[in-house]
């Protein structure tokens, strides 16, 4: 069953209060004109930089359940595929077989991963999932959006600099991955990180101002929003990467400016970072782009 709209499943987590995992992709997604089904892996009350945090997470059999009536009302037709965190080695197993049924029943189906695993050089998902993301998932992909450490741990490669990382991004490339986007490196100064985009002999980079605070859910929503403008451009890399940035710098911007007047000294606490998404449709629309990315010879 063929639809006018693109299609997304995205499989991800799911907070009650907040913005991680779907609660940052769908509502982008859809203002971005794609229909999204959403199959949530946990059910959280809030993300896991809380003191607290309760809900569930979602069987293997829940799952294979969710997925099998889809398919009995073929209505399992999807012209994009996403995934994020996912919490084990089993879980992102089932996924790789997701995916390939999925790709059976529309060949086109563009999969989109964030191969969620850690950042600043820590792991946050188990040990064993590095070889299941390496061997059997992120093959299928076609867009790989992973941080620098994630990109690291995948090829067992390191990038101290511009050279390193095109090596870096190469070997994902020789892994079968059209688009390859490292979401943020450290390759920039004080000032700034540096995001590479590169397909088909094409790379960019672009440099991203830093804020003095941590956010949870950006990654999740760089994916989503490059998913979204990589289909919008007919896969304009350069033109995609400028828009996935302009709009996350303005609603990371807006949430530091928002969380700072109410908390104007040291650490803003988790309630007041949350990303302000909702605020920001007219942004995540028509994102005004102010930082250009610049060609990267190989």
């Amino acid at each position: 069953m063929a639809s006018d709209s693109p299609r997304v499943l995205s499989i991800q987590s799911h907070v009650v209060h907040g913005y991680v995992g779907n609660k940052s992709a769908v509502f982008p997604l859809q203002i971005l004109g794609f229909e999204v089904d959403s199959i949530d892996t946990v059910q959280f009350s809030n993300h896991t930089g809380y003191k607290n945090v309760k809900g569930t997470v979602l069987a293997q059999k829940d799952m294979a359940d969710l997925m099998e009536g889809l398919a009995l009302n073929d209505i399992d037709y999807y012209t994009h595929f996403l995934t994020g965190y996912s919490t084990s080695p089993d879980s992102l197993k089932q996924i790789a077989g997701i995916i390939k049924k999925l790709k059976e029943k529309n060949p086109k189906l563009i999969y989109v991963c964030d191969p969620v695993m850690g950042d600043n050089g820590q792991m946050y998902v188990p040990k064993e999932i590095l070889p299941v993301y390496r061997d059997e998932v992120i093959p299928l992909a076609d867009i790989l959006t992973p941080n620098q450490y994630e990109a690291e741990l995948i090829t067992g490669m390191s990038m101290k600099d511009m050279e390193g990382a095109l090596k870096v991004i190469q070997a994902l490339h020789q892994k079968g991955i059209k688009t390859v986007v490292l979401s943020s490196t450290e390759l920039g100064d004080g000032q700034n990180m540096i995001g590479i985009a590169s397909t088909k002999g094409a790379c960019y980079k672009i440099e991203i101002p830093k804020m003095d605070a941590t956010y949870v859910g950006t990654g999740d929503l760089f994916a989503a929003l490059f998913l979204a403008w990589s289909h919008k451009t007919n896969n304009d890399i350069k033109l995609t990467l400028e828009k996935t940035i302009a709009t996350m710098q303005a609603i990371v911007k807006d949430t530091y400016q928002k969380a700072r007047a109410k908390h104007p000294t040291g650490k803003i606490p988790p309630a007041l970072i949350e990303l302000r998404l909702i605020q920001n449709k007219n942004i995540i629309e028509n994102p005004t782009i102010e930082i250009h990315a610049v060609e990267v010879k190989h």
